[in-house]
């Protein structure tokens, strides 16, 4: 799917996954989207441990990352707190990864 940006610039989603987790591990859903830009640039993800029956609000996201509104950050229970320390997407995805533990059984 190619769409644009704010500034009118294509980008491709180049990851689109989605898990459903069974009841007995914990329920919800874990949502990663990742976009690049015509020259391969990640320009947009989107990385979310989703369960709506620990966490109504925020559409059911317990936590996760994106960089929606020009800047990382991490979701958690509602709250919205800016990464200073970002180094790459693949270093989220790392961290995601061992905070997901502490929800799957």
């Amino acid at each position: 799917m190619v769409k644009k940006d704010k500034n009118k610039q294509k980008y491709i989603k180049v990851v689109d996954e989605r898990y459903t987790l069974a009841s007995k591990r914990g329920g919800g859903i874990i949502k990663i989207e990742a976009w690049e830009n015509s020259s391969g640039k990640l320009i947009k993800y989107n990385i979310a441990y989703i369960n709506h029956s620990i966490f109504q609000s925020d559409n059911g996201r317990v936590f996760g990352y994106d960089n929606a509104h020009g800047y990382h950050h991490k979701h958690f229970f509602g709250e919205i707190t800016a990464i200073n320390n970002f180094i790459s997407y693949e270093t989220l995805i790392e961290r995601f990864e061992n905070e997901i533990k502490e929800y799957i059984k």
